[in-house]
């Protein structure tokens, strides 16, 4: 793996009899140990589902938008702005 570093963490987990041997029999088709080939896997998968909340693409008009709507003006919102205004639960004391 590139950018290997020492591994101090473990993580135990519990399986079938079935998945364990179709876990060893995947690694050793792909020359690797269960644990290469458990934990790299796992990390392909957790990429895949994170992708999407560290990336974006847009096209040229999208990002166009996008930078609009970042540089707009905050919106007025009176409904927040009366509820931050009002005391919070906390705010009254121990004797409510």
């Amino acid at each position: 793996m590139p950018g290997r570093t020492t591994r101090s963490e473990k993580l135990d987990l519990r399986l079938t009899p079935d998945a364990k041997r179709t876990l060893q029999a995947a690694a050793t088709a792909s020359h690797r140990s269960v644990s290469e080939f458990v934990l790299e896997s796992a990390l392909s998968r957790a990429d895949e589902t994170l992708a999407d909340r560290r990336v974006f693409s847009l096209n040229a008009a999208d990002w166009k938008a996008f930078m609009a709507a970042l540089d707009a003006p905050p919106r007025r919102l009176p409904r927040l702005e009366r509820l931050l205004r009002e005391p919070g639960f906390f705010d009254a004391g121990p004797n409510r």
